[in-house]
């Protein structure tokens, strides 16, 4: 199992209203280590990246962030006098 740093001071806010905390780094459950201040290590799944991913503080989860839509194309829509 892996384990998650957690940020508190980096506050995420997602394009879809979301918000938490930042995955700053995801180690190995052996190579954690000490870590000072605010910042504390979870549990979380083996595909959980820095950065892709943040701490839900609404329910105390590691989730990935929302990948806001494709843009929609411009329509084309010259008008042609002839």
């Amino acid at each position: 199992m892996k384990k998650a740093l957690i940020s508190p001071q980096e506050q995420i806010n997602n394009f879809d209203g979301t918000a938490g905390y930042r995955v700053a780094q995801v180690e190995e459950s052996q190579n954690i280590f000490d870590v000072a201040g605010e910042l504390h290590w979870v549990d979380c799944a083996d595909d959980v990246v820095a950065d892709q991913f943040y701490f839900d503080t609404a329910d105390n989860t590691i989730k990935a962030k929302p990948v806001p839509p494709a843009p929609e194309p411009k329509s084309n829509t010259t008008n042609t006098v002839v």
